[in-house]
């Protein structure tokens, strides 16, 4: 039989995704699993996006353009404008979803056997688009004693090396919850001005900032703009994953049209995630509010249930919907394997009033795969507060019981 390549035995799995078939085994067995693993957001999608599907009166869903509508790109500049930053529609490449852009940021600013330095820990993806893109990631540790802040501008000069091209961070930052603030920033302008470097800034999450400091786009500083590569979603901000749109974002011209260059590879970003995308951006304020509102009611509710189980802490998140919990076990993926096979939670007035009642379970994302070492996040857990408040209740009590009983045991079933 002919071997797989060397470049997909090496691509890294999913530590968000890696444990799902266990979770689908479990709920085979009648067991409810409460996905605190992947940010999939439960909030409805805006009613006026999802008129626009029922509402199409195109007689051929034909290609688009490989930059993306050019409609779509002027609504979202006038998106950009509500946070300080003034863009023309051809500053912008439409992708499909976050992930693509993040692709192409890769292969239009980074060789084969360059190096991205990122901030861990990080979104795991980072680690498997680098890997398809043939880009060395480097890191540099955030930890979880400061709420995961910023390291240092001396540790981020340490990584450099002369095949160094990028700097990555995510802000908010997934899977952390933590908020860059406006010193950080500079900090990192500071130092691609001074390299030459990129500064590629995930900014999926910029809606939901919960804290006093205010968000502030990479876009908006000053003298970097050759530098800056944003990358951006409306898969979040909407509760609409499933549309795949997202978009490259930088004024940097030559990353633009080398960018596109692999959009026409690919075509076209997919045109009815396109309609969808452009009917979501404006007359949505109440919506996006009521989001916001629901969100942060969830994250006070859910951090403050977490520190007080015995072992368990985490920081409180400034943003997004993600917290990364330390908790009291000898490995994080072995307990979170082993809340899907082998311990079921049994509530017994739910027991009394529903005889089909088979007992309820809780699944986390080991932040083990959010590292470059992953003997750092061999005791935390990435966790997405995107359920509803009752049933993150449901989630407390699950694991305040499932901790009790896994370390009580003399040696736990893997």
């Amino acid at each position: 039989m002919p071997e797989v390549s060397n470049r997909g035995t090496q691509m890294p799995a999913s530590p968000i995704r890696k444990l799902v078939p266990f979770a689908d085994a479990a709920k085979a067995e009648g067991v409810k699993v409460y996905h605190l693993n992947i940010g999939q957001p439960d909030l409805p999608t805006p009613q006026k996006a999802l008129d626009s599907l029922k509402h199409i009166t195109r007689k051929t869903l034909e290609y688009s353009h490989s930059q993306g509508l050019l409609s779509l790109r002027e609504t979202l500049c006038k998106y950009y404008r509500r946070f300080g930053v003034a863009l023309t529609p051809e500053d912008m490449l439409i992708t499909t979803g976050g992930s693509e852009a993040l692709l192409f940021a890769f292969l239009a600013c980074l060789d084969s056997g360059d190096e991205i330095i990122v901030t861990e820990p990080g979104y795991a993806n980072y680690l498997g688009f680098a890997k398809m893109a043939d880009v060395k990631v480097v890191s540099v540790t955030s930890h979880i004693e400061n709420g995961f802040a910023l390291p240092s501008a001396e540790e981020f000069e340490a990584a450099i090396t002369p095949r160094t091209r990028a700097i990555l961070i995510c802000n908010p930052n997934n899977p952390t919850g933590y908020l860059y603030n406006r010193e950080e920033l500079h900090r990192l302008r500071d130092i691609v001005m001074e390299r030459n470097l990129f500064l590629i800034v995930d900014e999926v999450y910029r809606e939901f900032v919960y804290g006093d400091e205010p968000f502030e786009s990479a876009l908006t500083m000053r003298g970097c703009e050759e530098n800056v590569v944003v990358v951006d979603s409306v898969s979040k901000r909407y509760s609409e994953c499933g549309t795949r749109i997202g978009m490259l974002v930088t004024r940097n011209g030559e990353v633009r049209s080398t960018a596109l260059k692999f959009a026409q590879a690919r075509l076209s970003p997919p045109l009815l995630g396109q309609i969808v995308a452009e009917e979501s951006i404006e007359g949505t304020a109440a919506y996006s509010r009521e989001c916001f509102e629901e969100y942060k009611a969830r994250r006070d509710f859910f951090i403050k249930g977490l520190n007080e189980i015995p072992g368990v802490y985490s920081p409180m998140p400034q943003g997004a919907f993600y917290t990364v919990v330390s908790l009291p076990v000898d490995d994080a993926e072995k307990f979170t394997k082993w809340c899907l096979t082998d311990y079921k939670y049994i509530d017994p007035e739910w027991l009394s009033l529903n005889p089909e009642y088979t007992g309820e379970t809780v699944m986390f994302a080991p932040a083990a795969g959010f590292y470059g070492n992953p003997e750092l996040g061999r005791k935390q857990v990435r966790m997405a507060y995107v359920l509803k408040v009752e049933n993150l209740a449901r989630c407390l009590a699950i694991l305040r019981d499932a901790l009790k009983k896994y370390n009580n045991q003399a040696q736990p079933s893997h």
